[in-house]
């Protein structure tokens, strides 16, 4: 009998060796999956850094530089960031803290991590549809950076001026007719473009400045409207191909190659970002552009509008880039017991510090520039593509060395699309390599490759003469309400579905146990709060599509409500699919599901090597492996 038992000890050893070493050739055959890595399946990250970066990366983006500012001067100045820290306490944290922590437990993407809730899994799949929609013309918002970048390696800038490119309406300076009343002839109308006329006498005309009609005639070379799509503009098309062709690039390897890309793009932005602002308050009329945006401008009245709190919880939740699949997807790469809430609370705070800090830099020049008009900063201070394309260029304009100040600002918003598109591009990847392990598992940069591909050739339609109208149509729908919905099923799923408090466990079997007091707040945000914010949101979201004082036409309008139709659908087909399929009475299988082992309880493999020294014998030895 101990002889028979001895054997099958050291059977079992050997069974084990073998496998372990059969791991490692897996291991080395695939890229993505290096050989220190708990998880010999997917991967994980290599280091913290390249997580951390890539998460920060992700979260910080165009909108903490083009919006944040303008929203903060908009609704009060420094009076804003009470609504703001708010919105960010009640909303953006808890639910940042959720989606990293659901990702990271079970090890899988934004789809297959609701294996441990089939009726819920169709949420995933519409987080990985707005993704994928979201990437085809955020892709279009790098092409114009990557544009006006190759546009400033001239001088003088060729938006400094009315050059060749204008039209009779443009102007550098205010343009009106000086009404003269006679006591005897009628009126008398001649062209003003000085200081001679009395101004009350003063009748304006509307003029563009050279940056606005940069934009629209050469840049954009802008349509009348949805109905008249016009050519495709070639100059923006080649720069969307190289956008595409630096994302598949960076995602040729998945997060083993983003991972080392991130070091230059998640922390160049920062550089440029503190180099504006030292160049910016050394300008005259910097005081009076921070004083609007943060400043002597504030005003608490403006707390008691609802637009306000809506405009921050906006800013927040697209800031954070919650219930899009991101967060899932990257934090599923993590270490099991990564501490994930640490991570979370990082990222949000550098976040938002990020935006108010990107405040300063933007509003210091734009101060200078409403100085150099004598104009109030109001009348030249912008939003979204108004800001990137048009206001600050032309401040830039105006420094000297204006060619230097405009390639680093475009480049930084190059890094900053390119951080967000990786995470993107990656909730794409991770879903399909989870769905089809055995199919794609080696085959990851095929994977990536092929989805730039396809989505480029999607994204044709932005950077036709009609592009700026879809762009602004798809941002309205497929990045609103969609989100809410998916936001809202995502905390009802898992906190009253799959239970709050057994989630709650989950987490310290990954962070550790945590006393009472410390789960009071994420207990109440998750449970009560955080549904409500997103709720009353919710009513108040939806604004009619329109680009400037274009509007769109109403099959235009329609077609936004199909797209966001086409990822809500899923929700309800996937549940009634996965009832249907499913053995056992709904609630056994759509809710308290059969696969809760194996998603939400994927814990790191412990490998046999850690325990084979202590069990061969008779010279079985695991050298080399």
């Amino acid at each position: 009998m101990k002889c028979a038992l001895t054997y099958y000890v050291h059977a079992c050893v050997r069974l084990s060796v073998i496998q372990v070493k059969d791991d490692h050739e897996k291991q080395q055959q695939d890229s993505h999956v290096g050989s220190k890595d708990e998880n010999i399946d997917r991967g994980n990250w290599t280091n913290k850094k390249e997580y951390m970066l890539s998460m920060i990366g992700y979260a910080v983006g165009l909108g903490n530089v083009w919006r944040f500012p303008y929203l903060a001067y908009k609704n009060g100045g420094g009076a804003f960031l009470i609504p703001y820290v708010i919105m960010l306490a009640v909303a953006g944290i808890p639910l940042f803290f959720l989606e990293s922590s659901f990702g990271q437990f079970c090890s899988q993407g934004p789809v297959n991590v609701w294996r441990a809730l089939p009726i819920f899994q169709g949420v995933g799949v519409a987080m990985v549809l707005v993704s994928t929609l979201v990437g085809i013309y955020y892709n279009v918002i790098i092409a114009y950076s990557l544009y006006y970048m190759f546009a400033s390696f001239q001088s003088p800038l060729p938006w400094s001026d009315c050059f060749y490119w204008s039209n009779s309406n443009c102007s550098l300076t205010p343009r009106g007719t000086c009404f003269i009343i006679e006591p005897v002839f009628a009126a008398n109308m001649t062209l003003w473009e000085n200081e001679t006329c009395p101004k009350e006498n003063i009748i304006r005309i509307p003029v563009q400045s050279p940056s606005e009609q940069y934009w629209d005639l050469v840049a954009l070379q802008r349509s009348s409207g949805l109905d008249e799509t016009g050519p495709v503009v070639w100059h923006l098309a080649l720069c969307l191909l190289l956008g595409w062709l630096l994302i598949a690039a960076a995602l040729y390897r998945g997060i083993k190659s983003s991972g080392k890309v991130v070091y230059f793009t998640a922390t160049f932005p920062y550089v440029v970002l503190l180099i504006l602002l030292i160049r910016g308050v050394t300008l005259e009329g910097a005081r009076d552009g921070i004083g609007f945006y943060i400043g002597s401008q504030s005003n608490l009245t403006k707390l008691g509008e609802a637009e306000v709190w809506r405009d921050a919880a906006t800013q927040i939740f697209y800031s954070l880039s919650i219930a899009w699949g991101g967060v899932t997807a990257l934090s599923s790469y993590n270490k099991f017991h990564n501490n994930v809430f640490k991570d979370a609370l990082t990222v949000c705070l550098t976040n938002c510090g990020t935006s108010v800090f990107a405040g300063f830099a933007i509003f210091s020049i734009l101060g200078h520039m409403a100085h150099v008009y004598g104009k109030p900063v109001s009348e030249v201070a912008q939003a979204g593509f108004g800001l990137a394309f048009i206001a600050y260029p032309d401040a830039l304009s105006k420094l000297p060395i204006s060619p230097l100040w405009s390639i680093l600002f475009f480049f930084m918003l190059l890094t900053l699309g390119l951080d967000s598109q990786f995470a993107g591009i990656e909730v794409i990847s991770t879903c399909l390599q989870d769905a089809f392990p055995d199919t794609f598992k080696s085959k990851r940069s095929i994977i990536s490759v092929g989805t730039c591909a396809i989505l480029f050739l999607l994204g044709l339609l932005c950077v036709t003469q009609a592009g700026i109208y879809w762009v602004t149509l798809m941002d309205q729908f497929c990045a609103g309400f969609v989100l809410l919905i998916a936001a809202l099923l995502e905390l009802v799923g898992v906190v009253y579905f799959y239970g709050g408090n057994r989630f709650i466990k989950d987490i310290e079997m990954m962070i550790g146990t945590r006393s009472s007091l410390f789960w009071l707040w994420w207990r109440a945000c998750w449970f009560f709060i955080t549904p409500a914010v997103i709720l009353v949101w919710s009513l108040l979201t939806f604004r009619p599509p329109s680009y400037g004082t274009v509007q769109y036409p109403a099959w235009g309008v329609a077609l936004g409500w199909c797209m966001i139709a086409f990822c809500l659908i899923w929700i309800p087909l996937v549940a009634v699919w996965k009832i249907l399929c499913a053995q056992g009475n709904p609630w056994q299988v759509g809710v308290s599901g059969r696969d809760v082992d194996v998603a939400f309880h994927k814990l790191p493999t412990i490998s046999w090597v850690n325990f084979v020294p202590f069990l061969l014998t008779d010279g079985v030895t695991v050298s080399g492996l």
